[in-house]
Parts: C-alpha cells; structure tokens; sequence
C-alpha cells in the first residue's frame, strides 16, 4: 500500500480519529473533526491501556439522543493538560479507537463444548451457575486442609488463576480477594514473564520494589543510560524527556544494547553486546568506578552497608557462594549476613579498612571483571566499553546526576533480578539515589502491571507486598515474627517494624466483622504456600495432569508463556477453562485447529471453555497505577459491546453463587467463601468507589477514611485492602482524580496532579538528597534541606521530617539497618552480590570465569526441563526478543491501524550471516530451537552486527514478539514456540531475551 492508498483509507472510520492524534491530519481536516466533537459531544478523562507511561486521554462520545441511545466513542486523543504525556500519544495510543471498536471484541458468553469445533452462546446466568457448579465440585474434592506434618494449610492445587495487568486497581483487588478466599495459591500475573524481577531486586537493594523517581523528572539528568531495555519504541511519549533532557539539560545519552535500536539512533554513545551478558557488563563498570576512585564517598559512607562488616563463614569461590547445595541447586544463606554485636546490631568499620566490610568484598568480587575479560565475555569492543565507563565515572560528583532506564531486556533472563542489582549498585556507588535526576527507573509494560503487583496478584504476595504465608507460619504470631523486622542499627526507623498493623487490617477488610482477636483474625482461612507456584510452575502442573480447572483473564497465554507446544498440551488436560477478555484472542481458541499455526486433534480436546467478554479501558471507571507509582483515576467513556461486563461485576457473579451454594448445601472448608467481605451496595456489580475506599482503609471505630497508612493499627480498630495506597481516597475526596498541574519547583514536582503512593512521594529516598548535616549535595538539586530548625523541600519526606538531621536515621527507611545494599544479605537465592552466569542456552562452551559453574546455579529446572535445551552446534545463533513501536504485544493485531502499519511478522538478521546463509532482504526463512519453528521473513539489516565472543563470531537473530494468527494482521506463528521455560531464580521470569536459534531458507514458500 502506498501513501496515497494509506490516506484514503483513513479517511472514514475510527481510523480517523489516529491520524488526526498523530498530528499528520491537515489543519482544516482536524478543525472540522474538533469543531464536530466540541457542538455534539461528552468529553471523558481516562489514560491509556498499553505501556504505562499512564499517558492522559480524552475520549469524546456522542447519541442519537433517541430513546435508549447508547454513548458511542469517535474520537479519542491525549489530554494537554496531563503532566506526563502534554497532549502527545504514539501510534499504538493515537489508534486506541480500534482497540475499543475492534470487529474481534467479544460480545455475549460463550460456550465450548468437549470434543466441539465450535461455539455456542450462552447466558451469563447459564454461564455463571456452570462455572460456580465446576468449582466447587472441584474444591470439595481436592482442597488440602492439612500438610503431611498436620499443620493447616488451606489450600486449593487443582484450580489456578492468570490474572490480568490491564485491569484496573479495583479489579485486581476483587480478583485478589476472590482467589484468596477459596483457597487458591496460583494466582499469577501478566508481571511473572516481564517485570517481576525488578520488585525482587529494588527491593533488597533500597527496600522498596518500584521505580525511585520519576518520568518528568528524567529532564533533571545530566546523563541517560538505557540498557536492558529500548525506550524510544517501547515506551514513546516517556522517551520525551530523554529528549527534554538533552535539548534543555545537555544531558548525555547512552544506550547498550544487543541491537542499534531507536534509542541508539539519538544517542550520544551506543556499545554493543551479546544478549545475556548484561552483569559482566555492569560488574566491570563498578570495578572500573573502585579503580579509577570515582565513587561518591562520603554518600557511600552514610547511606550503605559499604562499611557493613560480613560474617566470617561467607565466601566466594569458583561461582559459588558458601552454602551451595548441589543436589537440591539450593543456598543455605545462614553465611550471607553481617556480624552482630552482644545487641543484635550490625557491626560496621566506617573508616572501610575492614577486609571483611562490604566494600571490600564488593572490590575484590568485581577485580576480575577487567576491560580484557569484559569484552571477551559480551562481545563489546574494548575501546568502546571503555568511553562508556569514561562517561559514567564523574556521574559520582554532588553536582552530577545520572538515571538507568531498563525494561525486559534486563528482566526476562535466567539471573533477571541481578541484572537489576548489578545496575543499582552502580547507583549507591555514584551516590545517585533519592536526588533529582537519578534513581533507577523501571519501565513497566502495562499499564497497570505496577497497580496489580502492588494488589499482590502474584503467586506468593498480598496486597501491599505482604507475604502470603508458608506452611511453617503455624499460627498469626509465628508469621507476624516471621515477617517483622528487627532493626540492625541503633534508632533505625524499619518501617516494616509496622507489618503487624499492616496485616491485621488487611484481614479486617478481608474477612470484615468475622475476622477476630479470637480466630487471629481470620489468619488460618488464607491459603500457605510450601512451593512458588507461578504460571510456569502451574502450567507444568496441567501438563502433567495435576490441574482441573483455571482461570486466563486478560492474559494471552498461549501467545505469552514459553514453549507454546507444552502450553497447548496443558490447556488441553484441564477439565475446564474461564477466559475473561475483550477481545478473541488464540488461548481462548487454543483447541482449535487452525492449521500449521496451531496443528491440534479439537475432537481429543475434551477441555469446557467457557469465553467471557469483559469491558475494556474505555469502558470502566477505576484507577491504574503508571511506572512512576502515579495512581490515575479514569472515568468511563461508553458502554461496552454486546453483553460483556467487567471484571468485578463477572467475579461478583461466580462468587455469589458459590456462597449460595455453600449456604445451601455445605462443603469442605465454607467459612473463608461466606466471610469474604462482598457487602457492596449492589453486590452483583460493586462500584470502583466502593473498592477503592476499602483499598485506602477505614477507621472502624467512627467509620472515617484514613488518611495515611500512618494511622493503621494491629488490634483490629482499623480495616485497609492495600497499606500503600492508604491516603488516596479520604475525607477530604478522591486523591487519585486531581488535576492541578502546578509545577512551582520548576522540577516536574506536581503534587496536585493524582495521588502517588507511598503519601503522594513523587521521588522515593529523598532523605539522600542531602548531607548528614541536612544540607543538599547539589544546591541546584534541592529536594530536602534543614533550615532555620525546620526541613524544608520540594517533595513529601520521605523520613521523620519532625527531627533533626543528627537525630535522623538511614535514608532507606524500609530496610532494617536504613542503608541502600551493595551486599543484598538473604534476600536473592543465587547470592548477595550479582555475579556473570551464561544463558541456559548460550553459544559460549563453558563460562569463562568458572567453567565448572557455568549457569545460574540455583535456577529452577524442572523434571524434562533439560533435555529441551538446545546445544550450540545445532542451534549456533543467539535469538532475542523485542518490541515494535507499531505493536503492544498482541493486542494491536486485533486493530486496524497497526495491522496496516505493520501487518507482517519478520525476524533481523545482519549482513555478514545472511550473505554466509544466501538469505537476501524479504526472503521467507525458518527459525528453529530445540522447541519447535516458525516460519517468517528476514529483514537483513546493520543494527545487528556480529560480536567476537571469547575468539568466536557470534551472530544474533532479532526476533519481535508480534506474531499472532487470530488477529487483523497476516496470519503468523507464534514467538513462544521458540522459546524455553527456564527463568530467573528469584521470580521464574523466562529467559525470552537469550537462547539459541538456527535459521534457513525456508522451502517451498
């Protein structure tokens, strides 16, 4: 199609309303569009459903104003007045009209039976009763009341949940108390296969598991390092203050990367580098820091455990650290731990002489990552990692600030999480957390994948990133010692010290009038976990014939989970299955044989589908929470299609008929299923509000909304959903809906603009931002200073603002001893200090630090796991995934406007191998793994390049993760019938972005 024929077609239809967002509609066009909208239509705030930059949108809609005429959507664009996005939109938000009018949205219920090749409509009473009917009959039969060794567990195995990251707060609070109360422990999220590793690896670093800063405050930095991820196509309209930030602050842009991606296109100094590698790439940047004495001292000194003196039976040797367990690839971390005094506090050697203080462990750790050794392991250029170091080194200045931007380049690997410490410890070692332009700055891939791990929608957590309880938490007071801190410097505020409060009344708001001192507050009733039972973990489960029955609400799993052979031959082992989604999408037709896309028996299939619409973004009130932990509410434009409904009010449904049914017929365990609050106005469809306030918390005694997670209590007075969040809807109003953009600092500081949690804190840690005497670093960098016996600044404090600054503790107010860690202690299973382990499929033979441990050694292999890696010799590439700018996963194949701007599926290859291989621009080429192949087309291109790797050429193929063969687009493989199912350590987030491929030319195509 040519640029005329595009046009043309753009002219009529939703479509018209992208091109005009994208600013390419002729002035007079987009004047009439906007005069039409202004004379006939209903204008509604909402953000936008993809990536979360949390981009504020205007939808205008408009009736017939005849009887019963429903709102209808024509035209959405970004909202000017929001701070984040001003207006602007990328192309996947410029076409979000053919989102909400997709011809694949789903409309009415519908019904799959065994062995059927099609469906049938149902209602939603049918469909409600059915599913109630299975679940139970299900749970009576399977649910564990005791472990082996006759402690209550309460658990439910055989039923499983993979919750959505696109749904709003409320949702996903409704979801978390649905699964919880009946037992389940395999409640997962979208957040297992991208960003779970980043909570696992923030939060022992600096005690919390979220992005520091902020996207506005990016245009403080006076240096950008994108690595692990690719901002510019990823996450658009953020990308703007990189750009802000060069244009007005002179600031530096680096990008490393395996490919020269959009984001190196602008960038000041790009460094290749061999995809899995990213640790020794970092490590050797810490040891160049140490080296050459860059490294912000009198920071490092007060504000973490550098000077922390470990214990004497910790050690290192040959890629392992003490504790190892080679039978069981576990650690006894007992050793990973600082010495204590007769009080049970840490030692520490402030003068850093000790051989046994962190630092000097940390130095001696990072000695072997030198220039040679680097760019032998990555592949980088010598010359060109060493401009990189150059460049970041005097970052260590007070005058100085430089800011990382990752996403899942960092995260979805066999070691996720300690990519993401190797980089945080570069930041403590620079002295560039808690001040204006630094901090480390994750950048999530939906838009409330932040809000729904904060709702706890992880297999293993509860709201507020409390912890679901294991078997060995026998009672309340055993858990509540288990999970309290205990702090490890004198006055250390360890926050966490109020857990108790935070749970109990997250119980009260749970379980309401039944949760008691009495029955410890309803504690036995939540489900204990002894294993982590994540998606990968469950999947393998139904693969093995250990799962009835499951749950995929906005989650397209057969396009997102690894190995999609083993995923199809799992779906296909459930007794039933419960697709929640907008729109019609492969998981939810898995059984359906759609030829060599999804070559499958439908007649052996003896799967119950049953497919439920859900509304979608446009359609729904409630609040999403964007990467900057900016809590954003939005309001609803129109109706939604057909008869779909919206998440709670589906969940309501099933939930209600389980407590009838329990009422009325009795069943194993019924008390948690009829004391599970769901006392709403109308209980059948609660209102966002309703959900919220519960989320924020209430004082019990007067009925009063809190205003601060501060007034929680432990002894049941107090009731609150999420502790975090408390203070975002109070007396006072609805904290989240505010729209005053007032910027009086100057620095991206609008307070006025929603509710940030935690307490509306727009740049965690800002305690560090000044001395130990209260007097900024950098007095062009203000946030916090002491003056005139006060703390004065531009930000909520994040500390005791009410003493001094001597009688102030550790700015890292969440850790027990108030420092950021270079030595993360117990707290990651692989070790506390990151360390080089190659990919689980890596074209190196052996790791050339310690060839005998070559691999993370204490990654998850489960049984069969092994013998589906493939070898270097059959598959000698490296394939990684990534995204495109025109595409959000799978999503915008079902929209017309991206289907047109991208509407084929192809892999990267760089010039050297296609001219080894005889594959030229366009040809139709095979990609195969050990797993399985797809086939597709090649673009031969030079922002792939080869790499030199320990002697060896090393090639890497660049595949995007778009394919789809149920959507608008042309019909295409799947990605994940490529990929592996080993993942990080920590999380099981899988290893997309490293494993080995071969390629050809494919035959008759």
């Amino acid at each position: 199609m040519n640029r005329r024929q595009f046009f043309k077609l753009c002219v009529a239809g939703a479509t018209t309303s992208a091109i005009s967002a994208l600013g390419l509609m002729s002035e007079k066009a987009f004047a009439a569009v906007r005069e039409f909208k202004l004379l006939r239509a209903k204008e509604t705030r909402n953000n936008c459903c993809y990536c979360s930059v949390g981009c504020g949108l205007l939808m205008y809609s408009h009736s017939s104003n005849g009887k019963n005429a429903e709102q209808t959507i024509f035209h959405i664009e970004g909202d000017s007045d929001n701070p984040i996005n001003r207006g602007s939109l990328c192309p996947k938000g410029a076409g979000l009209l053919d989102y909400v009018n997709s011809p694949h949205r789903l409309k009415y219920p519908e019904y799959r039976a065994p062995g059927s090749k099609e469906w049938q409509r149902i209602s939603w009473e049918d469909a409600f009763t059915r599913i109630a009917n299975l679940m139970k009959v299900d749970r009576d039969a399977n649910f564990i009341k005791k472990n082996k060794k006759g402690e209550t567990v309460n658990r439910w195995l055989t039923m499983g949940m993979m919750t959505s990251s696109a749904q709003a707060n409320e949702g996903c609070f409704v979801t978390h108390k649905f699964g919880r109360s009946l037992g389940m422990i395999q409640l997962d999220n979208i957040a297992r296969v991208c960003h779970a590793p980043t909570a696992a690896s923030l939060a022992p670093t600096f005690g919390r598991g979220a992005m520091s800063n902020h996207w506005a405050d990016i245009k403080n930095s006076d240096l950008v390092i994108i690595m692990g991820g690719n901002a510019a196509e990823a996450h658009p309209v953020g990308f703007g203050w990189v750009s802000e930030a060069m244009q007005y602050n002179k600031a530096k842009l680096i990008v490393v990367d395996p490919r020269f991606n959009r984001s190196a296109a602008v960038a000041d100094y790009y460094a290749p580098l061999r995809s899995g590698t990213d640790i020794a790439f970092l490590l050797g940047i810490s040891r160049y820091l140490i080296e050459t004495n860059q490294i912000n001292y009198e920071y490092v000194k007060a504000y973490t455990n550098a000077p922390f003196i470990v214990r004497e039976d910790f050690e290192f040797n040959d890629g392992l650290f003490s504790g190892y367990n080679e039978e069981t690839r576990v650690y006894n971390k007992e050793s990973w731990f600082y010495e204590l005094d007769e009080q049970g506090y840490a030692k520490v050697d402030p003068t850093l002489s000790h051989p046994r203080c962190v630092f000097n462990l940390l130095k001696k750790h990072v000695d072997r990552y030198d220039f040679e050794t680097v760019s032998s392991i990555t592949g980088t250029p010598i010359d060109e990692y060493k401009q990189i170091c150059e460049v970041i080194g005097p970052m260590h200045a007070h005058n100085k600030a430089a800011t990382f931007l990752y996403a899942l380049g960092w995260t979805q690997h066999s070691k996720g999480a300690q990519n993401i410490r190797s980089m945080a410890m570069i930041q403590l070692l620079l002295g560039n957390m808690g001040i204006l332009g630094g901090g480390v700055n994750a950048l999530r891939g939906h838009s409330n994948v932040q809000g729904a791990t904060d709702i706890g929608l992880l297999c293993q957590a509860l709201p507020g990133y409390l912890k679901l309880p294991q078997d060995h938490d026998i009672n309340l007071q055993t858990y509540l010692d288990n999970y309290t801190p205990k702090p490890l410097r004198p006055g250390q505020t360890n926050y966490w010290s109020n857990y108790p409060a935070f749970f109990i009344s997250q119980m009260k708001t749970f379980w309401g009038k039944y949760a008691t001192k009495e029955n410890d507050f309803g504690y036995d009733w939540l489900p204990k976990w002894d294993k982590q039972y994540d998606v990968t973990k469950h999947i393998d489960m139904m693969y093995n014939g250990e799962v009835n029955g499951y749950f995929i609400q906005g989650f397209n799993a057969l396009n997102s989970q690894p190995n999609k052979q083993k995923v199809s031959k799992a779906l296909s082992n459930l007794k039933f299955l419960v697709i929640l989604d907008a729109l019609a999408n492969e998981t939810s037709s898995f059984w359906r044989n759609a030829g060599e896309y999804n070559d499958v028996d439908t007649e052996s299939i003896q799967t119950e589908v049953f497919r439920l619409p859900t509304t979608c973004f446009a359609e729904e009130e409630g609040s999403i929470v964007n990467s900057s932990r900016w809590m954003q509410w939005h309001w609803k434009g129109a109706n939604p299609p057909g008869e779909a409904k919206s998440d709670p009010e589906i969940l309501s449904g099933i939930m209600l008929e389980l407590k009838r049914l329990y009422a009325n017929g009795g069943g194993v365990l019924p008390e948690p299923v009829q004391a599970i609050t769901w006392d709403y106005l109308d209980p059948k469809e609660p209102h966002s509000a309703e959900i919220t306030k519960e989320m924020n918390g209430y004082d019990l005694v007067n009925n009063r909304l809190l205003s601060s997670f501060s007034e929680l209590k432990d002894d049941g007075s107090t009731a609150c959903g999420c502790w975090i969040y408390s203070g975002s809807w109070t007396e006072a109003g609805n904290m989240m809906a505010r729209r005053d953009n007032h910027d009086a600092s100057g620095k991206g500081m609008t307070h006025g603009w929603s509710f940030a949690w935690p307490a509306n804190r727009r740049i965690l840690y800002n305690r560090a931002s000044a001395d130990l005497n209260g007097q900024p670093w950098d007095p062009d960098r203000v946030i916090m200073s002491w003056k005139e016996g006060k703390w004065h600044g531009i930000d909520v404090p994040d500390f005791n603002a009410k003493l001094s600054p001597q009688e102030t503790t550790g700015p890292f107010i969440m850790q027990a001893e108030g420092a950021g860690r270079l030595f993360a202690l117990k707290m990651l299973n692989e070790g506390p200090f990151p360390e080089h382990y190659e990919p689980f499929e890596s074209p190196s033979n052996g790791n050339l630090l310690h060839p005998k441990v070559s691999s993370n050694p204490a990654a998850r292999l489960l049984p069969g796991l092994v013998e589906t890696f493939g070898n270097n010799e059959e598959f000698p590439y490296v394939g990684t995934t990534y995204s495109m700018t025109e595409h959000f996963n799978n999503w915008t194949t079902h929209c017309r406007l991206a289907a047109i701007s991208q509407p084929q599926h192809f892999v990267e290859i760089d010039e050297q191998l296609a001219a080894e291989k005889g594959i030229v621009n366009g040809d139709w080429v095979k990609v195969s793994s050990k797993r399985s192949s797809i086939v597709t087309k090649v673009y031969v291109t030079k922002r792939l390049r080869p790499l030199t790797v320990q002697g060896k050429t090393v090639h890497t193929i660049g595949i995007p993760r778009h394919g789809s063969y149920e959507a608008l687009t042309q019909k295409t493989y799947i990605v994940n019938e490529l990929t592996s199912c080993v993942g990080d350590a920590n999380t099981q987030t899988p290893e997309y972005k490293a494993f080995l491929v071969n390629i050809s030319k494919a035959q008759g195509v």
